[in-house]
């Protein structure tokens, strides 16, 4: 069977080119007569694995040297408890919430501290991003908290809040490496893999170092401990050897693409020839504030649920999967990850072109 175009918002689609090479190597990894998933984490082999995967990383992202690199378990949803438990120091934390995995982030840190939310879109059901350029931040803040591109949503921060001198902490999870960032802006930063680098299992976190400390919150468990996984390499425990490996081919893989500037190029170029559609369509339309958008997520409704179950139905039988909205919000949803082909993109619009004809 053909491969189909994959427009999930995580697990999602990996690069076919990366997929081939770790089916080449599933038997046999470069003459070790084993796989990487039967591998010893303590093996000189897998060492190197997971050490030029994070030296690819760096390079990819520029990331300091006074940055630590972890590789942990647990998704996202574990991160909205370790870091209040690891970094309220006050027990004082400011949430941006623009979505439901800030949302969560902030119910979960209210259990460690005070957590306060000084700015929501949830009064437009999260469709657009709030000024974020004179917030009341607070004085004890350990540090201020942002989702910055919105799966479910459709959004994406395109200005860093000014945290009024305050640690910026972001979740990117669906925008992780779609595009050049600076790391020198952010105390932490942290994603799922599952979006737009590797297999779900992994999360990456890449933290500044003098935020990674022992005086965490008393019964912090101590795999919940970022010291613990950043004294240890990511190899406190067994890590997710072969999620870890997938991730390493990708950084390869966007390596050769060009880096994150091409990523970027290549991004922009897909999202638009989208976004171009939904905005001349008579049928189709975009849920977001142009200027919020995001270039891996683009959220779409006809206006009319009956007509959009049809075309999810439609879409798939036509090998266009995944394109049913999150259960919360209904509608379409089309996630434009790194490894999206252009050709993908040009197709859906193709048939979306073909579907309003016949239904508008």
């Amino acid at each position: 069977m053909a491969r189909v175009y994959n427009f999930s918002a995580g697990p999602a689609v990996l690069p076919e080119e990366v997929l081939r090479e770790a089916a080449a190597e599933m038997l046999d990894y470069q003459g070790t007569g084993m796989g990487v998933m039967e591998m010893s984490h303590r093996s000189k082999t897998y060492q190197n694995i997971i050490d030029t995967a994070e030296a690819d990383l760096r390079e990819l992202l520029n990331i300091p040297d006074n940055y630590k690199v972890l590789f942990l378990q647990g998704g996202a949803h574990l991160q909205f408890a370790m870091i209040p438990m690891n970094l309220m120091k006050n027990g004082v934390a400011d949430y941006i919430v623009t979505g439901q995995w800030a949302k969560k982030a902030h119910k979960e840190a209210q259990k460690y501290g005070k957590a306060n939310v000084v700015a929501s879109s949830e009064d437009k059901t999260f469709s657009y991003i709030p000024d974020c350029s004179d917030l009341p931040i607070s004085e004890d803040a350990d540090y201020v908290y942002i989702c910055e591109n919105n799966t479910i949503y459709g959004t994406k921060f395109h200005t860093l809040p000014n945290t009024k001198g305050k640690l910026l902490v972001s979740d990117v999870s669906s925008c992780f490496l779609s595009e050049p960032m600076d790391v020198t802006k952010y105390g932490m930063i942290y994603g799922g893999v599952q979006k737009n680098v590797g297999p779900a299992g992994v999360v990456i976190a890449i933290i500044r170092e003098d935020l990674i400390r022992e005086d965490v919150l008393p019964g912090t468990p101590t795999m919940l401990q970022y010291k613990i996984h950043a004294d240890n390499g990511s190899m406190y425990n067994t890590p997710p050897a072969y999620g870890i490996y997938i991730c390493g081919k990708v950084f390869k893989w966007l390596k050769n693409m060009g880096g994150l500037e091409a990523m970027k190029a290549h991004n922009e170029k897909k999202a638009a020839i989208l976004y171009d559609f939904l905005d001349s369509s008579k049928l189709f339309k975009g849920t977001v504030e142009k200027k919020d958008r995001s270039l891996m997520n683009v959220p779409f409704v006809t206006g009319n649920a009956e007509l959009d179950a049809k075309f999810v139905k439609e879409a798939e039988a036509a090998g266009f999967v995944n394109l049913k909205g999150h259960r919360s919000v209904g509608g379409m949803r089309a996630s434009l990850y790194n490894a999206m082909p252009i050709e993908g993109v040009e197709k859906l619009v193709e048939f979306m072109r073909k579907f309003e004809q016949e239904n508008g």
